[in-house]
Order: C-alpha cells, then structure tokens, then sequence
C-alpha cells in the first residue's frame, strides 16, 4: 500500500516550535469534530462495500444538487462576472472533477464487492525499465468522445508485474474493516475540487475518516462542501472547519489526529512538518517544463500548440501547482521564431482575468525584478521572460503561481534536444509534479523507441504528450502527486499520491496522452496510432469561445446523461 513519510523519526532531534492555539471556544470545537469523527471511523470499519458504495451513490446525488451553485460560487470569488468566457473552468475543476470521482470510486467498491479486481478487464501493457502499464482512460465510448483524444496510462513501479497489479488493486477497500483512524486534510485554497477529492481519497485508499480544514480562500464554498458532502458529514465521516494558521497547527497537534494531508506551498509544509509526531502526504507544486520537440510543423499547428502552451499557463490565471512556466525550446529549430510570435500572440489575446490569489502581486514582480527585460502583456498582468540557460535560474527555481511565463532555449534538434530537454528538466527546475511534451506524429515515429525511453527518463508524477499534465488531474483513474522518493527533508513536489480510483498499489506515475492536432486535422495522423480528437479544441483552451458553455454541458451531462441536450453542448463545441 502506498505510504507516508512519517516525520517522528527523521525529525526526533529537532525541538518543536511553538503552537499558536485558537481561543478556548475554538479549541473546543475542534475537539468536539475529532470525536465526533472517532465514532465515525468505528461506524466506517462496520459498513459492507455495497453500503459504502451506495453511500456513494448518495454523495453523487448531493454533489450533482449544488453544481451549479459551486460553479457560480467558485467563479464569482474568482473575480469572473456572469458571461465571462473563462466561467467553464470552474464547472470543469469543480462539480466535474467530483462528479467523476465518486462515479469511478463506486465502480471500484463494486468490483471488489462482486470478488472482482477493480482493474480486471482493463487493459495492460509495458514501458521501459521493466514497468508495467495500466490503460486507465478511455474505458467507455463516452470517454472516448468527451476527452477530445485524451487517455491515461498508469506506470507502476519497476518489477511489479500486471497479475500482482491486478491483486493489489483496492488498498484499503480490499480490508474494509481495518480502521485508518481519523485524518486531518489541509484543504487546497486555488482549485475547489481538491478538498473535496482529498477527503473521498482519505476513505477510500486508507479507510480514514477526515476532518476538513478549508483554506481561507474557499470559505464562501462551505455551505456548498457541507451539501455536498452531507451523506459523509450525517455518520461522523468528515467534519468540515475553517480558520487560520493558527487553527492548523493545533489540529496538526491534536493527539487524536493519526496522519496529516496537505496540498499547498512548500512553506506551509516546512512550517508543519518540525511539529510533526504522525505521518504526513503532501502535494506541494514545483516549477513545470513544457518540452517542445522540434519538428516540421504548419501554421496551424504553431498556433494550435501556442494557445496550448498559454493555457497551461494562464488557467485559474496562473494559480495551479500543474501550470507550465518554463518553455524548453530548441535554439536550432528553423521554426522557433515563428512558434515564439505565435506564443506572444495567444498570450496576448487570450480574455483578460483577475490574479486573484493572495501575494500573487509580490510573486509577479519578484519576476520583473529577476528580469527587468520581460515583456508585459495581455492588460499587463501577464509576464513572458526569455531567457538563456545561464540566467534562467531564478524562473527555474521559483514557482510564480501567477501568470509568468519563461522560454529557455537549449541547443540540438531530434533526440539530441529531447534528451538534452528532460535531463535539463530533470536537474535544473524545482519539483517532480508534472512535464508537458509536445511532439508531432512524423517527429515521434522517427525518434520510435528513442521517445518513450526519454519519457521514462523524465522524473515526474506526471508527463503528458501532446496534452497537459491537468489532464491527469481531471481523470479519476489516474494518479495525481509526484514522483516517488519525496522525504519531510526533501520533498519539493510532496509525497505520495490522489486520486486513483482504481486503488492501484505500488504506482510510480501517470502518463497523458492527446492528440497533436485536433478535428479534423487529427484524422490523419490517429489512423497511424495517435490520437483521435472529434473536437476542433478542447474546452479547457483558454482560448476557447464556447469553453463556458461546453463545460457547464459536459458536468451536466455528468449528472444526467441526456444526450440530447449534450448533442446540442457538442455543436456548441465545433464553434470554438
């Protein structure tokens, strides 16, 4: 079973630093929920898998009640008015990325219920280094269509075969009534499906019932957790709390607490961790690459791929621990000017947003200060920093969280530059969250085996091609964290893993695959094994004219599956 790092033994020569505490009426509060949740995790280690599985069934029903208020919430605290185009993210990021994972969740709890391995049926393979490969998405026709090309693979780690995958599979569910006790989660304050999906994975993966506390940044979304969420909330499962730093740290204290969750800075983790006496899992972001491998490409595809790039770097406005920031871009590509006017173009045209999370405006100009050479653009918020390896530091080293974009040119072409790329990666930028590569058929099929030995090489939780890491986010079949071997001394990216609703065992990362071009541009390169997009661009692209539309369609469709209505959302999505 995938494990955490526990802090008591790598910090047992440090000496604590002081806790502030909450006002006695806080405290007893707080202490009131972790009891309630004590009764809860007894409760939980009673419940048959069929019952767990129609509780999630509940929880769907619940969530699919509030999404269009989650959206509206999410998005009004974000700054984005009614009609703003870049509304569908929060449909997207939000209600969606739940729907989803409580749908995949319940169809594990039914598998193992029938005596089933969850992944049975499900495709595996191989990659390099003696690793096996589960096929995680597309699993129906209806994936197939909605990911416009999209699928994820599973790596497991080197040695451990797909018979042993297959039996593994289920973690906690596979021994339901063994108690995991009771879990803090230190809720995420920029993507509003995070807390969410981080109390269903305390559940399902380690049989731990949670106490929730929120980021201050999604406060005006308690009321829509706690509807969400009540069919957990009724039995004592999860308990949902708000507060500062100062209700953290007496809750990362609590004796009754048996292992601590958080997503969020590196900072905040450093803060916690010298206080520290249970284990702990994090997801703490890095500095994310974006590969472009060098080839022959047509306008079409420049500026398909420049919008791709800006919206790896503009979604939530920059405020992702997955957002690309550095650009690898080889100095001898015969088309690299004409792929940097297209990228200044996309960044400048893409809809004007607010940079709304706290101390963004600090970490915007730290940026400027750094390199007083870069450019401004769009309404002047948004910051493209060209640099060569030798002054890239600072842009390779510090993760902006705010819409600061950086291009560094390395030398070679073909698998010269690709090799040179992920080493550079690998060696020079902070974190192992996530690595974009971005690939044209003809160039992939020349470099053959070449290509996915270099995909291996790359050290990160996840790497997509020819799509972006968020991706494996959104798919609750694959795994979301960073790569394996982060400790409480070092852990720049966190340690373990979310998501993986199969309850894989023993994963080492996900790969993202999408087609290089879409519709229809994309038929004639998926006939040779790459991808079929039935869509003329993602809904996700900030660039997008109906994205606000079609994503509110597709977490619609989510709920009810009505295919009129989503026939409609689909002709909508031929006009973006």
């Amino acid at each position: 079973m995938t494990t955490a790092v526990d802090p008591a033994r790598a910090h047992a020569k440090k000496k604590p630093a002081a806790v502030p505490e909450p006002p006695e009426h806080e405290r007893a509060a707080l202490d009131a929920a972790i009891a309630d949740l004590g009764t809860g995790a007894r409760a939980w280690s009673l419940l048959t898998l069929g019952q767990r599985r129609a509780l999630l069934r509940r929880v769907h029903a619940t969530t699919a009640a509030v999404a269009e208020g989650w959206a509206d919430v999410a998005s009004t605290s974000k700054g984005l008015t009614p009609g703003h185009p870049l509304r569908g993210e929060e449909w997207l990021s939000g209600p969606y990325a739940a729907l989803v994972a409580v749908d995949a969740y319940a169809d594990t709890l039914g598998a193992l219920d029938a005596g089933r391995s969850p992944i049975t049926g499900v495709k595996t393979g191989t990659a390099p280094g003696g690793r096996t490969v589960v096929h995680t998405s597309p699993l129906t026709a209806t994936d197939r269509l909605l990911l416009s090309g999209c699928s994820t693979e599973v790596w497991l780690e080197p040695g451990v075969t797909a018979d042993a995958a297959r039996r593994a599979a289920g973690l906690g569910q596979r021994h339901p009534s063994d108690s995991g006790g009771v879990g803090l989660v230190l809720g995420a304050g920029n993507i509003t499906s995070i807390p969410y999906l981080d109390v269903l994975y305390e559940l399902m993966a380690f049989n731990r019932v949670a106490i929730l506390k929120v980021n201050p940044t999604q406060d005006a979304l308690v009321p829509v957790f706690e509807r969400a969420l009540a069919p957990l909330i009724e039995p004592g499962f999860l308990r949902i709390v708000t507060g500062g730093g100062d209700v953290g740290a007496y809750l990362t204290q609590h004796p009754s607490i048996s292992h601590v969750h958080i997503t969020g800075s590196e900072a905040t983790f450093r803060a916690i961790v010298p206080n520290l006496t249970v284990p702990i899992s994090a997801e703490l972001g890095g500095v994310s690459p974006i590969i472009i491998v060098p080839g022959q490409w047509s306008a079409a595809d420049l500026r398909y791929q420049a919008e791709h790039v800006v919206t790896m770097r503009l979604h939530n406005s920059g405020h992702n621990c997955i957002a690309g920031q550095v650009v690898l871009l080889s100095r001898d590509w015969p088309q690299r000017t004409d792929f940097l006017r297209e990228l200044r173009a996309a960044y400048d045209r893409a809809p004007e947003r607010p940079v709304w999370y706290p101390n963004s405006d600090k970490k915007m100009d730290a940026a400027r200060d750094a390199y007083p050479d870069a450019a401004r653009c769009g309404d002047g918020s948004r910051t493209l920093i060209l640099a060569s390896p030798a002054d890239a530091e600072s842009l390779e080293t510090t993760e902006y969280f705010s819409p600061v974009l950086g291009v560094v040119t390395l030398a070679g072409t073909g698998q010269e530059f690709l090799d040179a790329a992920v080493a550079h990666a690998n060696d020079r930028l902070t974190g192992t969250l996530g690595a974009n590569v971005l690939i044209d058929p003809a160039t992939q099929t020349a470099l053959g085996a070449g290509f996915e030995r270099a995909i291996a090489d790359l050290h990160y939780g996840t790497v997509a091609v020819n799509a972006w890491t968020a991706f494996g986010f959104l798919t609750p079949t694959a795994t979301w964290g960073a790569y394996p071997g982060g400790t409480v001394d070092d852990a720049p990216s966190g340690i373990g893993i979310v998501h993986n609703a199969f309850l894989l065992d023993r994963v080492e990362r996900t790969v993202v695959r999408g087609p290089f071009r879409p519709f229809p541009r994309s038929a004639t390169s998926a006939v040779r094994g790459y991808g079929l997009s039935v869509l003329p661009k993602p809904p996700w692209f900030v660039t997008s004219r109906t994205g606000a539309a079609v994503c509110e369609g597709f977490t619609r469709f989510r709920i009810d599956g009505d295919w009129a209505k989503m026939s409609v959302v689909l002709v909508k999505a031929f006009g973006a």
